[in-house]
């Protein structure tokens, strides 16, 4: 994740929970955040909810996230068990009052695996540009199937928040496995608030951002693959 954001032209810091308790870093020096995937908690028993906890029953980091959250220049990205954790953190997160929770997935298993998303139009400022756009990406969870209340996804669409979904090898919106990895309703796996700038979303951009690291691409491609976008995006915005 922090070699794709270098990339882009950022200088990415690696700040843990611990630096924030502790008043080593404060997010209010920094224009972006990213919650990495990566097995926090062991990616077992609601990881992204034990994450999210460590900042909801504390004080002093509960405010410093949510005066983050509503700077209207920074942007935040969660993937992965950082997509369960901002999830998690709805509450402190303007216009995320109807995002999902992320349950255990359908298969009962963890997936790891290379699947297809589509880029549908919404008001995520890391994926504008993007929209209509079919890319493979590498799913890795055990915990990723969106599950919403009662007539919020419906709400998301309205407002223009649900921003990736999973397709079948004929670009149709899937819940078949293992198209659909975990078995998220409509294949939706990812979504954005607070007028655009916090994104969350299951699969991993930050794996495939360099052509090399897929196993077929076209000829044209270059260096880069197509979700080297969404930091240069982050990066456009912060400009």
């Amino acid at each position: 994740m922090a070699a794709a954001f270098d990339r882009a032209g950022f200088a990415a810091v690696d700040v843990t929970m611990s630096d924030l308790q502790d008043q080593r870093h404060h997010l209010k020096d920094f224009q972006g955040l990213v919650a990495c995937g990566g097995f926090s908690f062991g990616d077992v028993l609601g990881a992204g909810q034990g994450w999210a906890k460590s900042i909801l029953f504390e004080p002093m980091l509960r405010q410093q996230f949510e005066a983050f959250f509503t700077r209207e220049e920074i942007f935040a990205l969660g993937v992965c068990n950082g997509c369960q954790m901002m999830a998690a953190l709805k509450d402190l997160i303007p216009g995320a009052q109807h995002w999902p929770r992320f349950g255990a997935n359908q298969s009962g298993q963890f997936e790891s695996r290379v699947i297809m998303v589509e880029v549908l139009p919404s008001d995520s400022v890391l994926l504008q540009g993007m929209a209509g756009t079919r890319i493979p990406v590498v799913v890795a969870h055990g915990e990723g199937r969106a599950q919403f209340a009662q007539d919020t996804l419906k709400m998301l669409r309205a407002g223009n928040q649900v921003s990736l979904r999973f397709v079948d090898n004929y670009g149709r919106t899937t819940d078949r496995y293992p198209f659909n990895p975990n078995g998220s309703t409509d294949g939706v796996t990812g979504l954005c608030a607070a007028d655009g700038r916090v994104t969350i979303m299951m699969p991993h951009p930050e794996r495939n951002f360099r052509t090399v690291t897929n196993s077929w691409h076209p000829e044209d491609w270059g260096e880069h693959g197509p979700w080297l976008r969404i930091f240069q995006n982050a990066r456009a915005f912060v400009d």
